[in-house]
C-alpha cells in the first residue's frame, strides 16, 4: 500500500534532515522525497511518498505529528490526490532514431528543451506511471543521464 504524506514544517536548516532520520530511525522506506518553500517563504511544504502496511503508514504519521518543526500533516491515497513529477532525460539520438524520439515526445506532451549535434535533453512533467512509461520508451533507444524531481502532489478539489 503507498500512501502520500503532504508535510508542512517550518523553513529552517535541519527540519529535512530530522525528518529524513525518523524514517531511517524506524527503517521505514520512503519512495519519493520533495520538498520547496510554499507561498510563506517561512514555512517549506515535504511531499513525501512512502510505503507498507496500514499499520507502518498510521505509525509513519503519528510520528511525524510528534516532530516539533511540523507544522501540519495530510495524508492520502494516490488516488485521490493530483500528483506530478518532473523528469530531464538526455538521450543519444542519431539520423534514423531522431523521428522516433519526436514521435515519442509527441505523443507524451514532453518537449526538448536541449540540443546538439547528438544528444537531446527532454522534459516531461506527468505522473509517475507516464514518467516510467516514457523511460521505458527510451531505453530502447539511447537514455545517457535521467534527473527526475519525486512526486509532488496535492489533494484532489472537492467541493463541501
Amino acid at each position: 500500500m503507498r500512501r502520500i504524506f503532504s508535510v508542512l514544517v517550518e523553513n529552517r536548516s535541519g527540519v529535512l534532515c530530522k525528518v529524513a532520520g525518523l524514517f531511517s530511525r524506524r527503517s521505514f522506506n520512503i519512495d519519493s522525497l520533495a520538498v520547496g518553500e510554499t507561498d510563506d517563504n517561512a514555512v517549506s511544504l515535504m511531499t513525501i511518498t512512502s510505503s507498507g502496511t496500514e499499520q507502518t503508514l498510521e505509525q509513519i504519521e503519528k510520528q511525524l505529528n510528534k516532530k516539533l518543526d511540523v507544522i501540519k500533516v495530510k495524508t492520502f491515497d494516490e488516488g485521490r490526490a493530483i500528483n506530478r513529477e518532473l523528469m530531464l532525460c538526455k538521450v543519444r539520438y542519431t539520423k534514423g532514431n531522431r523521428r522516433e524520439i519526436m514521435e515519442i515526445c509527441e505523443v507524451m506532451k514532453a518537449e526538448i528543451v536541449d540540443m546538439s549535434e547528438h544528444l537531446m535533453i527532454l522534459q516531461i512533467c506527468d505522473t509517475p506511471e507516464k514518467i516510467k512509461l516514457m523511460i521505458s520508451m527510451l531505453s530502447q533507444i539511447s537514455i545517457v543521464e535521467v534527473a527526475r524531481t519525486g512526486t509532488l502532489a496535492l489533494q484532489k478539489c472537492m467541493d463541501d
